[in-house]
């Protein structure tokens, strides 16, 4: 069983920024889809971000596209976004996930494998 466990949340005044980190405990970063999704208070838990086993990276339309940079280190088998200019909006459970194919096609949740426990954004 592949465990994910994210860090780095925190909590933040807005125009501030963010760097977090999911170590997962499988090598499963290179070759899989891995993603970011925010649960926001009263919003449905979406997908900000996305790369693939060649490290390409997706961002779906969202509040957060231009402001957010995905990235991974497949060495040490670690996940990353960053999250620049943070707005209050951004207040929310960040969680990472793995897919169970090697490229970004979908956010659908129940395509992917593995989740995080989350790590907590609050922004002021």
């Amino acid at each position: 069983q592949v465990q994910l466990v994210e860090s780095g949340g925190g909590s933040v005044q807005a125009g501030g920024s963010l760097n977090l980190s999911c170590v997962a405990s499988a090598d499963i970063t290179r070759t899989r889809c891995m993603a970011w999704f925010r649960n926001s208070t009263g919003q449905e838990r979406e997908g900000v971000a996305a790369i693939d086993k060649i490290a390409r990276a997706h961002y779906p339309e969202s509040s957060m596209k231009g402001r957010i940079t995905i990235s991974k280190d497949n060495a040490k088998d670690t996940l990353y976004l960053q999250i620049d200019d943070l707005k209050p909006e951004d207040s929310g459970m960040y969680y990472c996930a793995a897919r169970g194919a090697s490229w970004c096609t979908s956010y659908r949740e129940d395509e992917y494998s593995f989740w995080g426990q989350g790590t907590q954004v609050t922004v002021s």
